[in-house]
């Protein structure tokens, strides 16, 4: 991934912020080289309306800081012009967690959004964060070599609703245990380093600041569908993640609906989409069959290597999305469905249930030039997507000013 793609992952309009009469900082020159909109000191005061010596001493500050690079310190290998100036993405890590129902995944990544290390680790269904978090930090510790550049941020993303201020979780019916546990005291052994919190929905949608909706020609409306052991979606309008007034935007799975009417739900009430569609419902469907099936990739599984049922069973689960999702169409109009999850994984099946019902039910308008897309990252979409936020978080120009300051 490109700095500049990056850089250019931010909710609300692209670019770097226009200055007027507002002195531009050292973290404000670090995202114009960021994005690419200045490869020179030159650029950065015509941009900006700095001074020389202003620029200089911004400069001065970031290089010292190891976040900017020299084009002197580059031109004997041949990389660039004496005068360039380059953002150094290799002066920090942040670390990445996508915690799920059974299995937990952590990665390492640079300042550019490059993978270094990733590993998974498999959990029991229902474990506590006593029993996950310590095996969490440990993976994570085991990633960071004694060389390697200090950890800058670190993004958590947990299925259902987060309060991303105290970093922990408000409802999350699929991780018994977690409500209202603060989660950095677990990490604060592998890194001294802030903990960004998100919905894995609302992780999934990030990831795609980094593929569909890329700042440089991407889509900047998109619904992004997780289909997994529960159902949740992220939303991208004009590039911004939705995320509702308490966080509980695209909760899509505990909406109610007439095929689900009395079922109970995991969430404690009974209707949800989640009793007739999620990958939890339809496992325990096939249990009671007698079908060896413990998880939603077992579905899978059976329905890559052609088992008819398991099939079925994934085009009527999108089939029963669609329905909710025909709404959601209308309501904001996106350029592209994109799926992702386990269900996903089947792609070709999964999908043709929902675009029969969105087709069925949505407005000719709304669905005139609608795509529907795989996503981009398959199953490193929630890792990927912590990336994203903990680098976007970490290189805002804020946060670069207060670590120049400290």
């Amino acid at each position: 991934m490109s700095e500049a793609v990056l850089a250019g992952a931010r909710e609300g309009r692209d670019g770097a912020r226009e200055f007027g009469r507002e002195l531009a900082s050292a973290g404000d020159l670090l995202q114009l080289l960021r994005t690419g909109r200045a490869t020179t000191r030159s650029d950065l005061r015509r941009l900006t309306g700095l001074s020389r010596t202003a620029i200089v001493n911004r400069v001065s500050a970031l290089s010292d800081a190891g976040l900017v690079l020299l084009g002197a310190e580059l031109a004997s290998t041949g990389g660039r012009p004496p005068g360039s100036l380059v953002f150094n993405h290799t002066a920090g890590v942040v670390l990445a967690v996508a915690i799920g129902r059974s299995r937990s995944q952590v990665a390492v990544f640079d300042l550019a959004g490059t993978e270094l290390a990733a590993s998974a680790v498999d959990q029991e269904i229902g474990a506590g964060p006593d029993e996950v978090m310590p095996v969490v930090a440990e993976q994570l510790a085991g990633l960071l070599g004694p060389d390697s550049p200090p950890v800058l941020g670190i993004a958590v993303s947990l299925p259902g609703v987060v309060d991303p201020e105290r970093g922990a979780s408000v409802d999350t019916p699929v991780l018994p245990g977690w409500n209202d546990v603060p989660l950095a005291p677990y990490l604060t052994e592998v890194a001294d380093a802030p903990l960004f919190l998100a919905n894995d929905a609302d992780a999934m949608a990030r990831s795609e600041y980094l593929g569909h909706a890329q700042a440089d020609g991407g889509m900047r409306n998109l619904l992004v569908l997780k289909a997994s052991t529960g159902i949740g979606l992220g939303v991208l309008a004009d590039r911004a993640i939705v995320a509702g007034s308490r966080g509980g935007a695209g909760d899509l799975g505990h909406t109610k609906v007439p095929d689900a009417v009395g079922r109970p739900c995991r969430c404690g009430d009974t209707g949800c989409l989640e009793t007739v569609a999620a990958g939890w419902a339809l496992v325990a469907r096939l249990q009671a069959e007698g079908r060896a099936v413990s998880h939603v990739r077992d579905l899978v599984a059976h329905a890559r290597g052609g088992d008819a049922e398991a099939k079925q069973l994934l085009r009527e689960s999108g089939r029963q999305v669609g329905e909710l999702l025909a709404v959601a169409i209308n309501l904001l109009n996106p350029q592209a469905v994109v799926l992702g999850g386990d269900m996903s994984e089947v792609y070709d099946v999964y999908a043709a249930g929902i675009r029969e019902s969105v087709y069925a039910r949505s407005s000719a308008f709304a669905t005139r030039e609608l795509q529907f897309l795989p996503a981009t990252y398959g199953d490193r979409a929630g890792l990927v997507g912590c990336a994203a936020l903990a680098i976007k978080r970490v290189l805002s120009p804020a946060a670069v000013d207060a670590r120049l300051v400290g």
